[in-house]
């Protein structure tokens, strides 16, 4: 029994060692993944500005708000890619809050509830009143001041995620608007331009130089003959180093395989239509035959102008005899077959009137009523309408639409395709008088045609479209070609391999940075950025399915934050230590003290002219026939070079010796002192970007998104 004891006493201690070690092995990779709640991670801040955490929370909150906003607006669905670029500006715009509303409370600069209502009252261009037509005077298309009244009372009365939802929408960005234009004011009205500045700027432009020069191009000199070392690019880089920072990145090349589909693929879908062309054509009930061969364009028994019509195919659609079908050609991806029905005209403008049964309130998207309750309600008015109820009356007692209710729902005249699709086609289909219910995206229309002009040709068309679909095979060959590809152990062999099948990899000219969610020509590779960020200098990926391609990359660099080596700073200044090594060259040539005369005889050149015509002033920035030499102006005005030759000048395109030979004083023209302010000014501009570069700030956006 002792015997079993001690092994239940040992073999407790060993199970309970193996499960401590467990626990501590699934806290560390825990807390590796940024996900340990014991230990804390950045999994609850997407960053930090000036030790101020941004909270993860928030900021998806800001950013699904800045979504809705959009889908609002457009009435589609964001997509990936904007999704992206929502998150890019929301960032900058955080940033931009914390780093200027500091700076702006130290100069004690604010924006009150009294300005807020100054600005929302006002017909001034950022009033985000202006953007809703409801609150404008249909007439002047000036703010309404009653209704943005009331509009401005009913937001002082919001609470919780209303209101909140009305500070994104439009406090804070007046608030940051306004802070700014304060904040740029100040630094504005700090420029001035002194008398001394002045008169001596007006006497630097009253004197003109002649001088004259020989020029020594450095194409004198093979570039072939000149070796540009990694010790002089080192050494530029290191007196230079403000020029070559960098931020941390990474550099890949790829190669991409197509999922588009193939030839084969085109010439499937054209021959199904092929099949069907002489039956459409004999049909009878072309709305049925539509569906029986599952077009993906709907059949639309309506008239419609050449503009509706596809560009390419116009003429040739227009000049169809009754019953005549053409096709397949392509359109949009897909193969159509198109039979003219009819023909006849359409006006080219129409005037109507309208009540508006609205389900949403469009200025904050919320329910009004209940579709069902809408539209009982339009089908009354239009049913006491049809029985002699005035139109006019009715649209100032029932509508929702507050631009033109007060005008009996008067539109006034429109042109085709200014209104939504339903409400569009009732009023240039049907004949002027007619009356009807419409349902739209705003709700049900009561619909008055007062009156229609401008007719012209307009015609009925029927299509039976088949999207041309890329193949299982060629997903399956597109996707066995890529799977090669990532196999291979190096980036030799893979080009090795992708030139064998007539392929190339192709590089990306610029640096992935970590929050990057676009690459080359690929719009939603944020997974492709995140692997470059995850990988080792000579990795291969796994393919990515990005679009309509199969994509496999090489991480060919990785850039750490700091100056730039060697390799990525040479393209940037090579030319320059290549230019300045020539010019040594030229210059222990031309001796200790060359004349004009010996420096042209030196090279075979001529010694020319330049400001005979007055054209070189103190300012000028182009010498005729020489073009920007800045160094070679400066000297020009040196009172030194009128007794002796300048000495070599290394200017940008070559080396050059001047001999001034005149000055010429005459009265030029008067300084613009309101343009030479304004240039001050705008000196100014870069001021966020120092505030910017002083702050601490840390961006995590890459370990969530």
């Amino acid at each position: 029994m002792q015997i079993i004891q001690n092994i239940r006493e040992k073999g407790a201690a060993i199970v309970i060692m193996v499960i401590a070690l467990s626990l501590i092995g699934f806290i560390l990779m825990d807390a590796k993944q940024g996900g340990s709640k014991l230990f804390g991670s950045l999994s609850n801040n997407v960053g930090k500005i000036n030790g101020e955490t941004i909270d993860l929370a928030t900021f998806n909150k800001r950013v699904k708000d800045a979504e809705d906003m959009q889908e609002q607006r457009t009435g589609q669905k964001v997509s990936g890619v904007q999704s992206y670029q929502l998150r890019e500006q929301m960032w900058n715009q955080i940033v931009a809050e914390k780093i200027f509303f500091k700076e702006a409370s130290k100069l004690g600069i604010q924006f009150t509830a009294k300005e807020l209502s100054y600005v929302l009252l006002s017909n001034e261009p950022n009033n985000p009143f202006l953007q809703e037509q409801s609150l404008k005077d249909s007439l002047t298309g000036r703010l309404d001041i009653k209704k943005a009244q009331q509009a401005l009372t009913n937001i002082k009365k919001l609470k919780g995620e209303q209101r909140e939802a009305v500070n994104i929408q439009i406090v804070d960005p007046l608030k940051l608007n306004n802070t700014v234009a304060k904040y740029a004011g100040l630094l504005n009205g700090s420029a001035y331009y002194p008398s001394w500045m002045q008169e001596k700027e007006t006497k630097e432009n009253s004197i003109y130089s002649n001088f004259s020069y020989v020029s020594i191009p450095y194409s004198e000199i093979p570039d072939a003959s000149i070796k540009v070392t990694n010790e002089d690019v080192a050494d530029y880089v290191n007196k230079n180093k403000e020029l070559f920072k960098q931020e941390a990145g990474r550099n890949i090349s790829y190669v991409s395989y197509s999922q588009k589909p193939s030839a084969t693929d085109s010439l499937s879908t054209r021959s199904l239509l092929e099949q069907i062309k002489s039956s459409f054509e004999t049909d009878t009930n072309t709305k049925a035959f539509v569906a029986r061969n599952l077009s993906n364009t709907e059949f639309k028994d309506e008239f419609e102008p050449k503009a509706k019509m596809s560009p390419a195919y116009v003429d040739t659609l227009s000049k169809l005899s009754v019953g005549k079908v053409f096709g397949p050609y392509v359109d949009k991806g897909s193969y159509v077959l198109a039979k003219m029905l009819a023909a006849k005209q359409l006006p080219d403008s129409v005037k109507a009137r309208h009540i508006l049964i609205g389900v949403n309130d469009p200025r904050t998207g919320q329910a009004i009523q209940s579709d069902s309750s809408a539209k009982k309600l339009a089908d009354s008015i239009y049913k006491a309408i049809l029985s002699g109820a005035d139109f006019a009356q009715m649209a100032k007692m029932y509508s929702t639409d507050l631009s033109n209710k007060e005008k009996g729902g008067d539109l006034g005249m429109f042109t085709y395709g200014m209104m939504v699709p339903e409400f569009n086609d009732f009023c240039f289909n049907k004949t002027a008088g007619s009356k009807g219910v419409v349902k739209t995206q705003f709700g049900y229309h009561i619909i008055d045609i007062v009156g229609q002009k401008d007719f012209k040709p307009a015609y009925k068309i029927a299509y039976i479209g088949k999207e041309i679909i890329v193949s299982d095979e060629t997903v399956n060959k597109a996707s066995l070609e890529a799977t090669k590809a990532s196999a291979q152990k190096s980036k030799a062999a893979l080009e090795k391999l992708v030139a064998k099948n007539g392929n190339s990899i192709n590089s990306i000219p610029t640096m992935l940075k970590e929050n990057d969610f676009s690459v080359g020509p690929f719009q939603d590779a944020r997974a492709l950025v995140r692997w470059a960020f995850e990988a080792k200098v000579g990795d291969i990926s796994e393919p990515f399915n990005i679009a309509d391609q199969f994509v496999v990359a090489v991480l060919d660099k990785v850039n750490e934050k700091g100056i730039q080596d060697t390799a990525t700073a040479r393209p940037g200044c090579e030319v320059i230590i290549r230019n300045k090594k020539k010019s040594e060259i030229i210059k222990k040539k031309l001796g200790g003290t060359p004349t004009l005369e010996s420096a042209a005889s030196a090279y075979n050149k001529t010694i020319q002219m330049a400001g005979a015509d007055t054209s070189i002033e103190f300012n000028t920035q182009i010498i005729n026939g020489v073009g920007m030499e800045g160094k070679l102006i400066g000297a020009s005005f040196n009172k030194t070079y009128q007794t002796k030759v300048s000495p070599a000048i290394e200017g940008t395109s070559g080396v050059y010796l001047i001999k001034v030979n005149s000055y010429i004083e005459k009265q030029g023209a008067p300084i613009d002192v309101v343009n030479k302010l304004n240039s001050i000014r705008s000196q100014t501009n870069g001021w966020y970007e120092g505030l910017k570069k002083q702050s601490d700030i840390v961006d995590n956006r890459s370990k969530h998104f």
